[in-house]
């Protein structure tokens, strides 16, 4: 097992990762009664996204001799109905200044891997996916 989910009522639930032990809680979104003072489990699929294309692409660019710290990463996901589901997700990449002067073939590089990390290939074709790779565009 990977983890384990208990519904802690008043539409949260805590989440927590069964090697490590670390946890975390969800709620439902205001738009769906929640409170929206959380995660929501539709947040965690467009945020897991963003994460898996920066690990992968981490790994490559270590292997590649680089560091990708500070590179920020700003999500939004899109809602839309009948049924509700996850429609879009718009990632812009924050590259920080002292990885603007990489070479045009190593940026190519890390940006295929994260398009290609294995969030990004488990996506429904439905889901919309926009990459704003900002100052590496």
């Amino acid at each position: 097992m990977t983890s384990s989910v208990i519904y802690k009522g008043d539409l949260r639930t805590t989440c927590t990762h069964l090697k490590s032990g670390s946890s975390f809680e969800t709620d439902a979104p205001v738009d769906n009664n929640g409170k929206g003072e959380r995660f929501s489990p539709t947040d965690l699929l467009a945020t897991s996204l963003a994460a898996c294309m920066i690990t992968v692409m981490g790994i490559k660019a270590r292997s590649m001799g680089t560091d990708l710290n500070d590179v920020k990463m700003e999500v939004l996901k899109i809602m839309k109905s009948e049924p509700r589901r996850v429609g879009g997700i718009e990632i812009v990449f924050q590259i920080p200044d002292a990885l603007l002067a990489i070479d045009n073939k190593t940026k190519t590089i890390l940006k295929n891997t994260g398009e290609t990390c294995p969030v990004f290939k488990s996506i429904h074709p439905d889901i919309e996916v926009k990459i704003d790779w900002g100052a590496w565009s």
